[in-house]
């Protein structure tokens, strides 16, 4: 005799925790986010619908196969994949377990999810992120980011936070490592500097403009610092003996 499991009919869509890459469409106009394991290949939305990765016909997750979504239970267990040199760059999730689901003893394998909030870390100098950068990686039309600061940036692709939110959609929170709200509005260019006129005061409050001042305050100490250094070297190019 086979004994099953009770089936779960919770209240309310049981929260999960994973991690993932955030990624850019090569044009700028799209958000997603691509898996370190099982159909990493296949960039997903912030609501979107598991499919079978082996090309089978059944609707995920199929209990004789790996297919669908999969997140841990615990944040902290979520928190320590982020430790592994391929995937410091990664970013931590907590998702809405939708549809039908299979639960184990560390987690969940789905048909359907929802990614509520995006926990960026630190750059890899150690400074906040400021922005989502080029990683120097990606799938086909689609270019890996990762966390960075205004001083790293360094002429690289990148967009806001908050502006990866907006091209993400479907209400989207993004948070920098330790709590503290991500910086806000608009893309920013490969130069560094802010892509096009900065956004008017309309539908910003108090939070949203600091983290701009914040922003823009970092790439001035930047500038600040390479001037200092040409300074330093003299008009020749050469520094003073």
């Amino acid at each position: 005799m086979r004994l099953r499991l009770p089936a779960e009919r919770p209240t309310e869509p049981p929260t999960g925790y994973k991690i993932a890459h955030p990624v850019l469409s090569h044009d700028g106009t799209r958000a997603r986010f691509t898996g370190v394991s099982l159909g990493g290949a296949l960039p997903y939305g912030v609501v979107a619908d598991a499919a079978c990765v082996y090309g089978r016909r059944h609707r995920p997750p199929a209990r004789l196969c790996d297919c669908g979504f999969h997140c841990v239970h615990e944040r902290a267990a979520a928190e320590a994949l982020l430790c592994t040199a391929e995937h410091r760059g990664a970013v931590l999730l907590e998702v809405s377990v939708l549809g039908a689901y299979i639960r184990y003893e560390r987690g969940f394998r789905y048909a359907r999810q929802r990614v509520r909030t995006a926990t960026v870390g630190p750059c890899a100098c150690g400074a906040p992120a400021s922005a989502l950068a080029d990683a120097g990686w990606g799938r086909p039309g689609w270019r890996a980011l990762t966390a960075a600061c205004a001083g790293c940036l360094h002429g690289r692709t990148s967009v806001t936070c908050a502006g990866f939110a907006r091209l993400a959609g479907a209400g989207l929170r993004i948070v920098a490592g330790g709590g503290w709200p991500a910086p806000v509005a608009g893309a920013i260019a490969a130069s560094g500097a802010p892509a096009g006129p900065l956004a008017g005061p309309e539908g910003l409050g108090v939070p949203e403009l600091a983290a701009e001042a914040a922003l823009l305050q970092a790439r001035l100490d930047w500038f600040q610092t390479q001037l200092a250094r040409l300074g330093e070297r003299g008009p020749g190019g050469l520094g003073h003996g």
